[in-house]
């Protein structure tokens, strides 16, 4: 029996109008997954060794050396940001309300830049099926169609609506697919890097709150 294969395009012109749509969706993905992954590389997201370093110019109550140093790193490090949000705060005078407030604002506008797409992601996940699914009763719909004009009824008569139904359908999921395990990908590593951010803030909060109830030495002085 011999076997019959199909190229993508084959696929694509079988696949009937709604294939269009699954196209552009696909590209978007693609596109979406793309500019997020470089974005994400880019940006550093690793915290624990810049709060290392803060920590210790804290120790030594030297906070505008530790802004300088946040300072430098400030264009591919996201923490670099949330962490010097909260030394130039502390910097002014002490208050753990506003520290926490300072971090908070500046963590919100850098997840937010990270995240940004991840909504285009779940709507292409959420509408690729459905295009799919619209292909599917397109399809349907014209082997119906074929069979009510059809004096004898048989597979060939209906192969092209079936196929149709069947081709859209697959590459919606497959498009779906994709789309959400990209999403799930990004969100865990914005999520991890949120939580690092949350813990790492807080202890360099009761770092600083622990040097300005403590009165300076000094040897520190001067």
């Amino acid at each position: 029996m011999e076997t019959v294969s199909f190229s993508l395009l084959d696929l694509f012109k079988m696949g009937g109008i709604f294939m269009w749509p699954l196209l552009l969706f696909s590209v978007a993905v693609i596109a979406i997954a793309v500019e997020r992954t470089v974005y994400l590389l880019y940006h550093n997201l690793r915290l624990d060794d810049i709060t290392g370093k803060v920590s210790e110019y804290i120790e030594g109550r030297d906070y505008s050396g530790a802004a300088e140093f946040l300072s430098g790193l400030t264009k591919r490090r996201m923490g670099a940001r949330i962490l010097l949000a909260l030394v130039n705060r502390s910097k002014q005078g002490f208050s753990e309300h506003r520290a926490e407030r300072a971090v908070e604002t500046e963590a919100m506008s850098c997840i937010n830049s990270l995240e940004s797409g991840f909504n285009f992601l779940t709507a292409l996940g959420s509408l690729s099926p459905l295009t799919g699914f619209l292909g599917t009763v397109s399809g349907m719909i014209g082997a119906f169609k074929s069979i009510a004009e059809a004096t004898e009824v048989n597979a060939q008569i209906v192969a092209n609506g079936i196929y149709e139904a069947l081709i859209t359908t697959v590459f919606g999921l497959i498009i779906a697919i994709i789309a959400m395990i990209a999403h799930s990908i990004f969100s865990h590593i914005v999520d991890s890097f949120a939580a690092a951010v949350e813990q790492n803030c807080s202890n360099l909060i009761v770092q600083i709150a622990e040097q300005y109830e403590t009165p300076a030495s000094p040897a520190s002085a001067e």
